[in-house]
């Protein structure tokens, strides 16, 4: 019996504290103690066991709460509490609104960030973004990521090609570089592999002067053949002629518009 009665004394009291919190919630709403409306709000939900929408008084602290936590530069759960607000069904057409900016101002922000060369901080943006639970944040973020390291993999093939002298391939890669700031960050490597190839030129206009037509000297039919294999892995034309001829134990030359391949 004493355990019914303690069951009944706190089911009495929480009934009651149900019926306070309407007006607590409603007097600190209008007293702009946006911190207690939203405990007293979280509060009403909790209790009331039969469902229904809290007051519009929790939708309005909500909205001020999400307002003044932007300005104060607390994004992340700005955005949360006014997914919440969105998610409330109390919302309107202006609240849906003003999360989807708050959302794109964040995106256009981080792209801002990645496309001057700073990836950290972009995503650090992004994070304001996730902690609100919005996919499309991280999908983004992962996105950045892929991106900047395709970037910086092509600048370090480049890299590795150019003492080798293999000046072609180089120049492939950093033509395959399309952001910005690692396109700045390569023009150096793209001024010395532009050297290389002017060099092979004259190399080989001195070489075609001197032996008149050039012609492959490598067996046509093992050239075509080891072209023809290459191309069917997924290499461009270039790409597959210079690595077969470099596997028959030739080298590319061109002069004007022909090209052979030479031992």
């Amino acid at each position: 019996m004493l355990t019914l009665g303690l069951v009944g004394a706190a089911v009495g009291a929480a009934y009651w504290w149900e019926k306070q919190l309407p007006q607590r919630l409603g007097d600190a709403a209008a007293e702009g103690r946006l911190d207690a409306c939203l405990s007293y709000g979280e509060q009403l939900s909790a209790l009331r066991w039969l469902g229904g929408q809290a007051p519009q008084e929790q939708s309005r602290c909500r909205r001020l709460k999400a307002e003044q936590l932007w300005t104060s530069d607390q994004r992340g759960e700005a955005l949360r509490l006014q997914r919440l607000l969105v998610n409330s069904g109390a919302s309107s057409t202006a609240d849906q609104q003003r999360l989807l900016a708050w959302q794109r101002q964040l995106e256009q922000e981080a792209l801002g960030l990645y496309r001057a060369g700073k990836l950290q901080q972009a995503l650090a943006v992004l994070e304001n973004l996730n902690a609100a639970h919005n996919p499309q944040g991280t999908a983004l973020g992962d996105q950045l990521r892929e991106d900047w390291n395709r970037n910086r993999f092509q600048k370090e093939r480049a890299s590795q090609l150019i003492p080798q002298a293999r000046w072609w391939e180089a120049l492939d890669a950093l033509n395959r570089i399309d952001h910005p700031w690692w396109k700045a960050h390569t023009t150096a490597l793209r001024k010395q592999v532009e050297r290389g190839i002017e060099g092979l030129r004259k190399e080989h206009e001195a070489e075609h002067d001197s032996h008149g037509s050039l012609e492959s000297n490598i067996p046509a039919a093992q050239l075509s053949q080891r072209v023809n294999a290459k191309l069917s892995q997924g290499k461009d034309d270039w790409e597959a002629f210079s690595e077969a001829c470099r596997e028959l134990g030739g080298r590319v030359v061109e002069a004007g518009p022909e090209t052979a391949c030479r031992r």
